[in-house]
């Protein structure tokens, strides 16, 4: 019995998406094997901070629609702008 619940928790675990936080911090841990102490800290530092080359040229999705919603509501302010920048990013792509 245990094994069989066993098994289907390793199945569940497997089935779970690595978010891309968690493949840079395990390509990070694996690009500073051999480092340790205060150059480890400054490695992981520094390669947790990098932005991927793709996403610091062209932003994230939601910075591009965040550009485009801001550009539409030229003209815009207080309450009125609020309104159409919920409205704005709220909508799907």
């Amino acid at each position: 019995m245990l094994g069989l619940a066993l098994a289907a928790f390793g199945a569940h675990a497997e089935e779970k998406a690595v978010t891309p936080q968690q493949q840079k911090m395990k390509t990070c841990n694996a690009d500073a094997k051999g480092k340790t102490g205060d150059e480890r800290k400054a490695f992981m530092k520094e390669c947790l901070s990098a932005k991927p080359a793709a996403a610091a040229a062209n932003g994230t999705p939601q910075q591009e629609k965040m550009k485009a919603c801001n550009a539409d509501a030229k003209g815009k302010s207080g309450d009125e702008r609020k309104a159409f920048m919920k409205e704005c990013l709220s909508a799907k792509s």
